[in-house]
Formats: structure tokens, C-alpha cells, sequence
């Protein structure tokens, strides 16, 4: 699946894959501003998951388990794939872009180990990601994903924080989606200078993307090996 053309210039290429279906110290210092957060939520295992691998793919849960398993998810995804370009950086990155992506990967990874310790045995299990498709050598192909996973993520998150009922929750996603908002404007910018908040996330009232569990995993599992069950995620 070649994912670096566009059909059309105003098509976000998050879109267009619908249609189609660290270093220690860095990551000690971003994963240490959740600490306390993580020891409010860190109670709620009562709402557990069933991670079983059956038929109908790993079930994420239900109530405000089921979400945050839902946002560890999309973690793994983004982790896995800043980890991978910042072990085999493309040809020509320069230092500036280097530095970029690192900061990038530890956040991600900080994210994805906060949930995982938040959850506890409510965890689902490691996803394995399916990259085949980016050619991980070429900027054009790396950015171009890099913008679909944030532009994504920022709109999962968006989309999830009216399902979830505890307000220690809600305040973590909110936390949680500012930084990746930053995320998706550096890289869109790296793309094209200027394009950090136009039309394609940003509407005439100042409003992101808003997308629901179903559509950024339709979109999501063009990325992974794993399957995912969401059918017991919160609707409302």
C-alpha cells in the first residue's frame, strides 16, 4: 500500500487510508509529570477487560477501562513507529528533524507507559504493528505517516473524552492530547510551513477533527497485525 500520494490536495491521507481500511534519562523526565495523575486513576480496576485473543480480536473493555485501553493502544502504535524512525533515520534528516523526532518518540513512549501502569492487569497485551507500507528510508514517506498518526491521534482523543466518566480521566486525555496537537503541528509544518492548523483539522468555528472509536480503528488497522474488539467501548 503506497501511503506518500495524495489523491488530492485537500484529502488528509488519515482519510484516505479510511477509505481504504529512548533515551532513559528523557524518558524519566516526561513519564514523572504523569506520576501523581497515575496514582489518582490508578484505583479504578474494576471495570477490568477481557484481553482474550478470540475470533473477534483483543477486547479493549468496557466503561473508562475500555477507553483508556483504547488511547494505550494508538500509544503502542505511535511509539512503535517513532522508535522505528529514530533507529533508521531517512536519508538527508537533518539534526533540527533528528532532535524532533527523539523528543517525539519519548513523549510516545512516555504516554504509552503511563497508561500501561495505570491499567495494570487491565492492560491489553503488546500490539504488533504492521509497517510494511512506509518506506521508512524516504522523508516524504515517514512525515506523511507521522502526520496521519498525529492528526489521528489528536481526533481519537477528541472524540473520546465524552465516553469517559471519571474527570481524572478526562483531565489526563486533555492533557495527554495538547501535547499531541503540538506533535501534529510540528510535523505538518515540517511538511508545509504554515499548515499546522488549516482546513483539513481545523473548521470555520476553530473546532479539530472529531473522529469515534470505529473510524479511527478502521483506519488504525491498516497499521496493525493485531485485531482489535471495541464493541464494548461506551457509545455516549
Amino acid at each position: 500500500m503506497e501511503i506518500i500520494k495524495s489523491k488530492t490536495k485537500d484529502v488528509p491521507l488519515v482519510d484516505q487510508l479510511a477509505e481504504k481500511q529512548v533515551s532513559r534519562r528523557k524518558f524519566f523526565r516526561y513519564a514523572g509529570i504523569f506520576g501523581a495523575s497515575a496514582a489518582v486513576i490508578g484505583s479504578m480496576a474494576s471495570c477490568g477487560s477481557d484481553d482474550s485473543i478470540t475470533d473477534d480480536g483483543i477486547n479493549l473493555g468496557s466503561g473508562d477501562i475500555g477507553v483508556l485501553n483504547y488511547a494505550f493502544a494508538l500509544e503502542q502504535l505511535e511509539a512503535a513507529f517513532y522508535t522505528r524512525v529514530a533507529s533508521s533515520p531517512y536519508s538527508g534528516i537533518t539534526p533540527a528533524e533528528t532532535q524532533y523526532i527523539q523528543e517525539i518518540r519519548d513523549h510516545e513512549i512516555a504516554h504509552r507507559e503511563f497508561f500501561r501502569r495505570v491499567l495494570g492487569n487491565n492492560a491489553i497485551q503488546n500490539l504488533e504493528v504492521n509497517f510494511s507500507s512506509i518506506n521508512f528510508g524516504d522523508r516524504a514517506s515517514v512525515l506523511a505517516t507521522a502526520k496521519a498518526f498525529e492528526d489521528l491521534g489528536v481526533s481519537a482523543y477528541n472524540g473520546a473524552g465524552q465516553l469517559l466518566t471519571d474527570p481524572n480521566n478526562l483531565l489526563i486525555a486533555g492533557k495527554i492530547v495538547s501535547v499531541e496537537a503540538r506533535h501534529a503541528a510540528l510535523i505538518r509544518d515540517l511538511i508545509q510551513p504554515g499548515s499546522f492548523a488549516n482546513s483539513e483539522v481545523v473548521d470555520a468555528n476553530g473546532l479539530d477533527v472529531v473522529r469515534t472509536p470505529a473510524q479511527v480503528l478502521q483506519i488504525a488497522s491498516a497499521f496493525l497485525v493485531s485485531r482489535l474488539n471495541a464493541s464494548n467501548l461506551p457509545t455516549s
